[in-house]
């Protein structure tokens, strides 16, 4: 069944007009043509601007401060953290003291943290503690009531669609593949070029097959949604979220923000997502042993596998606040209380389900 359209208030120009423009690449709820190009969460940017410090993949993590951070081999070989972290120069999104609600419904109550470029950040907590409302705040589907969204520095006003914020890509990318069912795997994953771009066919087709290659699918160009399974689609999704027009002068940063991207899936077919995270992120190499050119993530998840393999930075959100922060090594180990009923699974502690 049809997912209901995009409010028109997402709707935005044809990518060569004049102004602000909106590119989402839908890894989510499809949109009817008519408002794609919305690369779900995907701010598109004007040439010749980046945000300072968004052009090395060494950069060290987001981490926070230093008392935060704790010595991880993983962490050593991507980044080197005895660089320094405590500056704001390789910060792609922040958001400071940002409170929203749903009518008398409080979901985010005060919610500050940076992502920093090279980062793989993990947000969990409880069911309906706000993960899902933060992640779509940053892509800007969400005003925040209270509170700043700062994009490479400068401040977002309103939604995405209201303005034009240069130095970053941002994608969302929801828990459903939610693929166009009418429409081919090329199709479904060169959408945005398609509708968007003066690439000829050709050469879009083979920037589809190059894509897919790369999120580890090889022949299926030509299936429809109905034949693929489950890991097959999550796959074909974030092929699209992924895929660009590399004739333009100046490719920015991309951050993506993951949804609960293994839901639903079996554990095997979760491994395969949570590594295919990995590889296309910058620290990575994707399936055809090319570097990952997605420059931060992040993912809200339940599953421990997805905390333990695909990222590893933790912001804890209770109540609608940020309770704990630390790196995923941390996590089993934390003498804070909500964390270890939460790592536990344990009935008795602080968090009360109703």
């Amino acid at each position: 069944m049809a997912s209901p359209p995009i409010p028109a208030a997402l709707c935005h120009p044809h990518p060569r007009a004049a102004g602000p423009r909106l590119l989402l690449r839908s890894s989510g709820d499809p949109c009817p043509r008519c408002t794609l190009p919305f690369r779900l969460g995907g701010v598109s940017l004007k040439k010749g601007h980046s945000c300072a410090g968004a052009v090395s993949a060494t950069r060290s993590p987001g981490l926070g401060s230093a008392e935060n951070l704790r010595e991880s081999p993983n962490l050593s070989r991507s980044w080197g953290v005895n660089g320094q972290i405590d500056g704001d120069h390789d910060v792609l999104i922040e958001c400071r003291d940002v409170h929203k609600s749903f009518g008398n419904k409080k979901v985010l109550n005060g919610i500050s943290f940076k992502i920093r470029h090279g980062e793989a950040v993990g947000i969990i907590g409880p069911s309906g503690t706000g993960k899902s409302t933060v992640l779509k705040v940053m892509a800007g589907l969400l005003a925040p009531d209270k509170g700043d969204v700062i994009i490479c520095g400068k401040k977002r006003h309103g939604l995405v669609s209201d303005e034009d914020i240069s130095g970053v890509r941002i994608g969302l990318v929801f828990q459903s593949a939610a693929l166009f069912d009418s429409l081919t795997v090329r199709e479904n994953v060169g959408f945005l070029l398609y509708e968007n771009s003066s690439l000829p066919e050709e050469r879009i087709a083979t920037l589809v097959t190059e894509t897919l290659g790369a999120v580890g699918l090889k022949g299926v160009e030509d299936r429809m949604p109905s034949e693929l399974s489950g890991g097959m689609k999550k796959r074909v999704a974030l092929a699209r979220s992924i895929i660009y027009d590399d004739t333009k002068e100046t490719i920015e940063p991309e951050v993506l923000l993951y949804d609960e991207p293994t839901a639903g899936l079996d554990p095997i077919a979760s491994t395969v997502v949570e590594d295919l995270i990995r590889s296309v992120h910058v620290t990575g190499k994707d399936a055809l042993g090319k570097p990952g050119k997605i420059a931060s993530y992040v993912v809200v998840t339940h599953q421990h596998s997805t905390i333990k393999r695909a990222v590893d930075r933790l912001l804890f959100l209770h109540e609608g606040k940020v309770v704990w922060e630390g790196m995923t090594q941390e996590f089993t180990t934390s003498t804070n209380p909500i964390v270890q009923q939460f790592a536990s699974g344990s009935l008795d502690g602080p968090i009360r389900y109703f």
